[in-house]
């Protein structure tokens, strides 16, 4: 966990778990596979166990951490956190009680607000109906091209107080979106050694739909090599809208767009 995050939609990370394995292309330059082993290798003991063979496919085993779930509760001020930077809290391993216990830490911590963030969309919609959702939780999905569209259905049918759409790494034009409940979208390129490229006309077209649609948008960044290195402006522009209601009630300082 960190109490600071160089992610721009964010402020901190917390992981009740690490590791996950390939479900979509968007995965096949995962971030947190470089980094895991990297802090295996410096041997933090949160990481030891990544790097085993995962449950299937490509990836490193998800493991649980029991141990940092109270973490949020010694943070007093207020934090956009982000849940699972590092694995996915709705993988297929990751049981339905230790969610549930993810989730009361979130209720208990009203001073943060929660971004959770998943490619499972549909073990997410199967059991949506059996937690208990806090009013401070954002949930998203992955949407990382047109194919993966789908997720979006899902999400939908989440009662989450905030619904959001992360298109990042973004590898092929989205075209006509259906954004009907939902409040946020953010699009960012791929970075790293062997990037692929976004292009411009896939994120404009993206952020037209959703100024269209009374979306908020925020565009994290062109990527290339190193995560900054084509900047973050849009045609000259920022994007840093939030979704209103949640950024609001929190403090945060963000341009806020679609009320919710």
């Amino acid at each position: 966990m960190a109490d600071k995050s160089a992610i721009e939609w964010t402020e901190a990370t917390w992981n009740p778990t690490t590791g996950c394995d390939q479900t979509s292309p968007g995965c096949d330059h995962c971030y947190a596979l470089t980094l895991s082993k990297r802090l295996k290798a410096m041997g933090s003991p949160k990481y030891q166990n990544d790097g085993d063979p995962p449950t299937s496919g490509p990836g490193f085993k998800l493991t649980l951490h029991p141990s940092s779930l109270d973490v949020p509760r010694r943070w007093s001020a207020p934090r956009l956190v982000f849940v699972n930077s590092m694995s996915d809290l709705f993988h297929e391993d990751v049981a339905l009680e230790y969610i549930a216990q993810v989730f009361e830490v979130i209720r208990e911590t009203p001073q943060h607000t929660y971004q959770v963030l998943t490619k499972r969309a549909q073990r997410l919609s199967r059991i949506a109906d059996s937690l208990d959702w806090p009013s401070n939780l954002w949930m998203g999905v992955s949407v990382e091209s047109r194919r993966y569209a789908f997720r979006i259905k899902h999400l939908r049918r989440v009662p989450a107080a905030v619904r959001f759409v992360s298109a990042e790494p973004l590898l092929g034009p989205l075209g006509e979106l259906d954004l009907a409940g939902i409040h946020w979208v953010i699009a960012g390129g791929e970075s790293g050694t062997n990037a692929r490229p976004m292009e411009l006309e896939w994120v404009t077209e993206l952020r037209d739909t959703c100024t269209s649609a009374g979306v908020a948008f925020f565009f994290e960044q062109w990527g290339g090599r190193t995560p900054k290195a084509g900047g973050r402006e849009l045609e000259g522009e920022l994007w840093d809208q939030l979704p209103l209601k949640a950024a609001m009630s929190n403090g945060h300082r963000k341009e806020t767009m679609a009320v919710v």
